[in-house]
């Protein structure tokens, strides 16, 4: 479960990590350890009685709970995340602003936004909050693992909400670039749209017929030996928007394994990345009024 409360928890962040919670769903188990050996198949029971004979799954009051503590619905635990093993990302991250209020960092390609499934140490927001030091740092929007570029991360939650509102009401202007082969028949700068909803598998959108509820702004910047550079400014913000519009456009960025077929795994393989780059990210600093813009570092 989302860390949304994590500054409001018994467990400090350890090593860049905050702790997970969840409420004690409906149900009988003998006790807590039975119910996280269910709840949780991935983690092995061993790994569950050490965690607490250590002491790591904690009440909301901060409470130790043991292996033979009573389960009771309702009730809120505190617990971190671990993995055994978890591969390195052999890229890094660049933070080109920094204030009060806002990170503003360079991200590589294939590395995680968050911890999730089998990231947790090699993602950008745990590694910024451990090379900062910043323990409430957050994202106020995201990249999929696969896109480089600008991304901006909140590190005040007095401040956070105006600048997500930011976003929420669409006064951010975002341009990304992409590299995909020549697209014939189109005068440029062309405005596409579509209706975009989840599709198959589950990590994949898919265009179907109705009102768009997607839109993007295609231009070119050069035409290459090998493929077109494309400016692509997106105005809404769905997931995948610009991989699914291309694919659509018949052009789909260069190695993407999603679009416009879902291709099998590559596992940790990271010699292809995805040829799309968050390139600038503009807006009308909401404490101030002050015009910001960040730009990208990388090149595709």
């Amino acid at each position: 479960m989302p860390n949304k409360e994590a500054r409001q928890a018994p467990l400090p962040v350890r090593d860049g990590v905050a702790p997970s919670f969840l409420w004690l769903p409906e149900g009988s188990w003998p006790d807590i350890f039975s119910f996280l050996v269910e709840r949780f198949p991935l983690v092995s029971a061993a790994d569950w009685a050490d965690r607490l004979a250590r002491g790591e799954v904690v009440t909301a009051d901060g409470i130790a709970l043991r292996a033979g503590s009573q389960f009771r619905r309702g009730m809120r635990i505190f617990y971190y995340r671990e993995l055994a093993r978890e591969t390195p990302i052999p890229f890094e991250e660049q933070v080109l602003f920094q204030d009060e209020h806002l990170v503003v960092v360079d991200k590589p390609h294939f590395l995680p936004m968050i911890p999730s499934g089998r990231f947790l140490q090699e993602t950008l927001l745990v590694r910024l909050k451990k090379k900062l030091g910043l323990d409430d740092l957050s994202p106020i929007h995201r990249l999929d693992r696969e896109t480089a570029g600008v991304v901006i991360f909140s590190s005040q939650q007095s401040s956070r909400g105006a600048y997500q509102s930011l976003f929420q009401r669409r006064e951010v202007s975002k341009v990304y670039e992409a590299l995909a082969a020549p697209l014939a028949g189109r005068a440029f700068p062309f405005v596409y749209r579509s209706r975009m909803v989840e599709g198959e598998p589950f990590f994949c959108m898919r265009e179907v017929a109705g009102e768009a509820n997607s839109e993007t702004i295609v231009d070119v910047i050069e035409h290459r030996a090998d493929a077109t550079l494309y400016r692509l400014s997106p105005h809404t913000g769905r997931k995948h928007q610009l991989r699914v519009h291309m694919a659509a456009l018949g052009v789909p960025i260069i190695n993407d394994a999603f679009y416009p077929v879902a291709l099998p795994c590559k596992a940790d393989d990271v010699s292809q990345p995805l040829q799309l780059l968050a390139r600038a990210i503009a807006f009308s600093d909401p404490l101030t009024g002050e015009p910001r813009r960040f730009e990208s570092r990388r090149t595709l």
